[in-house]
C-alpha cells in the first residue's frame, strides 16, 4: 500500500504546468503585443508628410544637375539654401500634389496603355514634372528681377558703353559681359590702368549681390598664341579671369568663397572668328551671377 502511494505521489510531482498558468504563455503574449506595437509604429511612420515630401521632391530635382542649393535670396524672395528646402507658394501645391480627382484619374487611364498597372508611376512622374515647372517659373521670375536690378545699377554707374547685360536661357544666372580690349592688351592678362575704374564700378554693383555665387569666365578668339608668357589661349583666358577675380576681391571686398573663375579659351565663341569684328566679340570677360535656384 505504501509503495502504491509513493508511485502516485511521484507522478503528481512530475506533471509540468498546464493551462493558463504556463509561464511561457505570458512571455509569448508579451512578445505578440510588442510586435503589434512595432508594426503600428511602422504604419504610422509611413504616412506622407507634406513638408518632407516637398524637400525630397526638390532634392530629387537637384540631383538631375540643375538645382543645387544656393546661398541667399534676392530682394524679398525666399531663402533657398543647400538642397533648396523652401519654395514660395509650394504649400498650396503640395496639398494638391498626387490627389487627382476621379475624372482626372479616368482621363489618365484612357490616355495611358495599361492604365491600371501604371497609375502609380504616371502620377509620380506627373508630380515631378509639375514640380519642375514650378521651379522653372520661379527661376524665371527671380532672374528677371536680378536682370532689372543689373540694368538699373549699370545705368546709375554709367557703364552702358562698356558692358553688355544678358540672362541665361534657362534662367540660372544673369550676366555682365565686357570686351577684352577694354581690360587687356592683346596677348596679355594684366588689367589696363584705364580699365581699373570701370572694373571697380562693376565691383560696387556686385556687392549688391553679396552671398550669391559669382563666376568670372575668360574667352579668346581662335588666333594661336605668339606670346612667350602663355602656352595657348586656354592659359591666357584663365589668367585674365584670375586677374579680374583678384582685382574684385582686393578692391571691392567680394567674398573669395563665393567667387569662381575659369578660362574657356576659344571654345565658346559668340561670333564667327572669320572676321576681325567677330574675333573682337569673342575676346571677352563674362561675369555671371547665379540665382538661389541654380545650385551654384
Amino acid at each position: 500500500m505504501k509503495k502504491v502511494v509513493k508511485m502516485l505521489a511521484r507522478k503528481k510531482r512530475d506533471q509540468g504546468p498546464s493551462g493558463s498558468n504556463a509561464p511561457w504563455l505570458n512571455t509569448f503574449a508579451d512578445l505578440m503585443n510588442l510586435l503589434l506595437c512595432f508594426f503600428v509604429m511602422l504604419f504610422a511612420m509611413s504616412e506622407i508628410d507634406a513638408e518632407k515630401f516637398q524637400e525630397i521632391a526638390i532634392s530629387m530635382s537637384n540631383s538631375f544637375g540643375i538645382f543645387d542649393g544656393g546661398a541667399r535670396s534676392f530682394g524679398d524672395g525666399p531663402l533657398i539654401s543647400s538642397g533648396m528646402s523652401q519654395l514660395s507658394n509650394l504649400d498650396e501645391y503640395t496639398t494638391s500634389m498626387g490627389k487627382l480627382s476621379e475624372s482626372e484619374k479616368q482621363k489618365d487611364e484612357l490616355n495611358k496603355p495599361g492604365g491600371d498597372e501604371k497609375d502609380g508611376e504616371g502620377s509620380k512622374n506627373g508630380a515631378v514634372d509639375e514640380a519642375f515647372e514650378v521651379i522653372k517659373e520661379k527661376m524665371e521670375e527671380v532672374s528677371g528681377e536680378m536682370y532689372g536690378s543689373l540694368k538699373e545699377y549699370t545705368g546709375e554707374y554709367n557703364l552702358g558703353d562698356y558692358v553688355e547685360l544678358g540672362i541665361d536661357p534657362e534662367y540660372r544666372y544673369v550676366q555682365i559681359s565686357m570686351k577684352g580690349s577694354i581690360l587687356f592688351e592683346s596677348g596679355k592678362a594684366d588689367i589696363l590702368p584705364e580699365a581699373r575704374p570701370i572694373l571697380g564700378k562693376i565691383g560696387e554693383i556686385l556687392k549688391n549681390f553679396d552671398g550669391y555665387i559669382i563666376e568670372i569666365i575668360g574667352h579668346t578668339d581662335n588666333v594661336p598664341m605668339t606670346s612667350p608668357t602663355f602656352k595657348d589661349n586656354n592659359w591666357l583666358s584663365a589668367a585674365r579671369a584670375l586677374n579680374a577675380a583678384e582685382f574684385l576681391i582686393k578692391n571691392s571686398g567680394l567674398d573669395p568663397q563665393n567667387l569662381k573663375y575659369s578660362g574657356r579659351g576659344e571654345y565658346e565663341p559668340i561670333a564667327s572668328n572669320d572676321t576681325e569684328e567677330g574675333r573682337a566679340r569673342n575676346r571677352r570677360i563674362e561675369i555671371r551671377i547665379y540665382n538661389e535656384y541654380s545650385g551654384r
